[in-house]
Formats: C-alpha cells, sequence, structure tokens
C-alpha cells in the first residue's frame, strides 16, 4: 500500500506491541538517493557529503586557473580517498533502508536495485570514460560529469531525508530492526553456522568476480584477443548480471525460494566459469566467451542482493548492517587473497606474435593455471554451499507468528461475551 494509508496483518510477537504497520512513498526517494550514492561512488547524508566534498576536490585537481602546480597530484590523492571513505558508509546500506522502509514483499526487489546500482555505476564509467576523454586535456571535463551525480545525491540525501524510520514501520521485524548492539551482533554472528557458511561461499563468490573482472583483459590477451573484445566481454558481463539481478529479485519476492534460487544460481555461475576458463585458453572463439561471460554474469551478480537477504533472514535478529558488512568484509579480504594467489600462478613464456598484450622485460604471461584455479575454487564453493548451508527464514518466521498472534487476538475480539 501506498501513502501510509494501507496496514498489513502483521502484529508484533516478541518484537513489539500489537499495532498496523504501513509504508510511505518515501522509501522511493530514500531508495533512490542510495542509488546515486552507489552509482557516483559505488550513514547516507555523512556518505553523500563525503562523496560530493571528495568529487569537488577531485576537479580542483584539474583546474588550470587555480595553478596548483606539483600539488594538484595530492588534491587529487586526497578527493579519491574521500571517496572511498564514503563507500562504507553506503554499500552497507541496502539491506538496512529495504528492513526499515519496504514490506515483506518488496524487501528483495529494494535491496537489487540499491544494490546493483554500484556496478551500473561502474559500467556507465566504463563507457563514458573513453568518449569523454579522447585525449589528456579533455580529464577535467570527465571529473566535472562525474561530480554531478555526487553533487545530485547529497542535494537529496541532504533536503530530502529527516528520519532513519518511518514513522510506522512497514513490517513486523522493522521495529526490532536494530535491537542488537554490534559486538552482541557479532558474537551472534561468529557463532551462526549457516551464516559463516554463508560468509565463507558468498564472500569468496563477490572475491572471484572482482578476480575476473580485473583481470580479464590480461586473461585474453595472451591468446590473441584485442582489448576492444575484453571490454566487450565485460560489458556483457555486467549488463546480464544486472538483468539477473533483477528478474531474481522479483521472483524472490513473490515465492521467498531465498535458498533454492541461490544454489541454483551458484552452481550455473560455477559451470559457466568452468566453460570459459576452457574457452579462454584456445583462439577464435570470441562469439563462445561472449556468451559464457554474459551467462557467468546472469547467474553470478543474481546472488548478490539475494545473498544479503538471506544473510539477514538466517542470523535476525543481528542488525542488517551488521549482517552484511561482516560479508563484504569477508569478500574484500578473499579478493585480495586470490588476486594475489592467481598473479603468482601465471608462468612467463616467449614472445607470442598473436598476443595482444602489452609486453613487460619478461615477456607475456600464461593465465591457463590461474583460469583453472579460479574455476575450480568456484566449483568448490558451490558445492560445499549446496551440501552444507540449510537455515530457517528467522525474519519471517517471527513476521508470520506476529501475523497468527493477531488473527488469533481478532478471534478472541470477535467472540461474543456469555
Amino acid at each position: 500500500m501506498e501513502g501510509g494509508e494501507g496496514t498489513s496483518l502483521l502484529g508484533e510477537c516478541g518484537l513489539g506491541r500489537l499495532a498496523p504497520f504501513k509504508t510511505y512513498r518515501r522509501r522511493w526517494f530514500l531508495l533512490a538517493a542510495v542509488c546515486l550514492l552507489n552509482c557516483s561512488n559505488a550513514m547516507v547524508i555523512l556518505s553523500a557529503w563525503l562523496n560530493m566534498t571528495g568529487s569537488i576536490i577531485r576537479v580542483f585537481s584539474v583546474l588550470k586557473f587555480l595553478s596548483l602546480g606539483s600539488q594538484s597530484y595530492w588534491y587529487l590523492f586526497v578527493g579519491q580517498c574521500l571517496c572511498a571513505l564514503a563507500q562504507p558508509l553506503i554499500i552497507f546500506s541496502p539491506t538496512k533502508l529495504a528492513a526499515l522502509w519496504f514490506p515483506d514483499h518488496q524487501r528483495a526487489t529494494a535491496n537489487m536495485i540499491a544494490s546493483m546500482s554500484n556496478p551500473l555505476g561502474i559500467l556507465i564509467a566504463n563507457v563514458l570514460s573513453p568518449v569523454l576523454v579522447p585525449e589528456g586535456r579533455h580529464i577535467p571535463l570527465m571529473l566535472v560529469v562525474y561530480a554531478v551525480p555526487a553533487v545530485t545525491a547529497c542535494a537529496l540525501a541532504t533536503l530530502g531525508i529527516h528520519e532513519k524510520v518511518p514513522p510506522t514501520p512497514p513490517s513486523a521485524s522493522a521495529t526490532n530492526s536494530t535491537s542488537q548492539t554490534f559486538l552482541t551482533g557479532l558474537k551472534m554472528l561468529l557463532r551462526n553456522k549457516p551464516y559463516i557458511i554463508l560468509a565463507v561461499c558468498f564472500g569468496g563468490g563477490i572475491g572471484m568476480f572482482t578476480c575476473f573482472s580485473a583481470l580479464l583483459e590480461q586473461i585474453l590477451c595472451e591468446k590473441g584477443y584485442s582489448n576492444e573484445f575484453a571490454g566487450l566481454n565485460g560489458a556483457l558481463f555486467t549488463v546480464c548480471g544486472l538483468l539477473g539481478a533483477f528478474l531474481l529479485g522479483l521472483y524472490v519476492d513473490r515465492t521467498r525460494k531465498f535458498i533454492e534460487s541461490t544454489k541454483i544460481c551458484f552452481c550455473l555461475s560455477a559451470l559457466a566459469s568452468i566453460v570459459f576458463a576452457v574457452t579462454s585458453r584456445f583462439r577464435h572463439h570470441a562469439v563462445t566467451l561472449a556468451i559464457t561471460s554474459s551467462f557467468f554474469g546472469f547467474f553470478g551478480f543474481a546472488i548478490y542482493p539475494i545473498a544479503m537477504e538471506l544473510a539477514v533472514e538466517c542470523s535476525y535478529p543481528v542488525g542488517e548492517g551488521t549482517s552484511t558488512g561482516l560479508i563484504f568484509v569477508a569478500s574484500q579480504v578473499e579478493g585480495v587473497i586470490l588476486m594475489i594467489l592467481l598473479q603468482a600462478l601465471t608462468v612467463h613464456v616467449s614472445e607470442d606474435p598473436s598476443s595482444t598484450c602489452a609486453l613487460d622485460q619478461d615477456g607475456a604471461l600464461d593465465w591457463t593455471t590461474p583460469v583453472l584455479v579460479l574455476a575450480g575454487l568456484c566449483s568448490a564453493m558451490a558445492c560445499f554451499y549446496v551440501i552444507f548451508f540449510h537455515t530457517d527464514y528467522k525474519r519471517l518466521r517471527a513476521e508470520t507468528n506476529s501475523g497468527d498472534l493477531v488473527k488469533a487476538e481478532d478471534a478472541r475480539a470477535d467472540v461474543p461475551e456469555a
């Protein structure tokens, strides 16, 4: 329902007083602000100001009339650091926003929209940057253009966000969303076996996706594929991933099949990684590689927002920011380890006339072993997740129990006194 007029049938059982729940149109405004911040960057108001300030300082670093000279690098460096500081403040917010402002049948979709705005922003930047900067002297224009969404998001957040939670919660779980302190929640997560399995497997999945995106050009150039083709594969990987996340988000909102959806998509992602690992070791298979990258992104990206919602479901009543934040930290750690490992497994080979790689003094690199290891790890994590991950939907169960209590209370109220 909209405008605070509609109420759900859920009440509170162990979550607070019995009360009707409402949704508010301004939840979409909050979602738009988070999406813009995620898109331009990749505590909303603080993040917005950090992101905007950093973007403006980056513009200052290339303005000739300021005559900064050798100090221009430090302006650029400080601006980039401020934008980077803004990211952790906003990257954990989608699940929190979805839990506090959206009813249970819209949470996965809201989480998907907010989460996928970050890779969408990266895709837009990758497409626009070569267009905006055909020569080095056009870099100031690019920085000004990229500052526009940061300034817009800051204005939206500052002028439009006046409260952290709606006056009336949209669901039973929303009233208890911040019930656990950070340290208490952290201890509960570390004792939660299903959550640990999800964090390790899903965090590793994000790390593998990061490595794939970062190393795609180096993997393909050794077999003679051009940088433009590698860029096309990266674009297909992201675009198809956004489509997959959108479709799966809508499906899960209607069916509540979090576990089944993530297990199927994880297995199909592993299969796509195996096909890519084998195909990328041969020349003249551009079409197969493009299709494989598309499927890898379609099923892999689809897991992201659903796994974030699943993390909240299996760890409830731990706060959403804590449960999703720990997974994000795990993904960064695993991503760094994977990046170092994969680069260490490369082998220097003699120069190949068909190679399009930029050669260093030691020659080209053979990525056969690293891509096979990456596919093997993806398959192993998928199997581990499918076999060992089992959990109840604790948040949905709490809301269902609340609804049953409301119905029981209504039934007793309708019984006439003797």
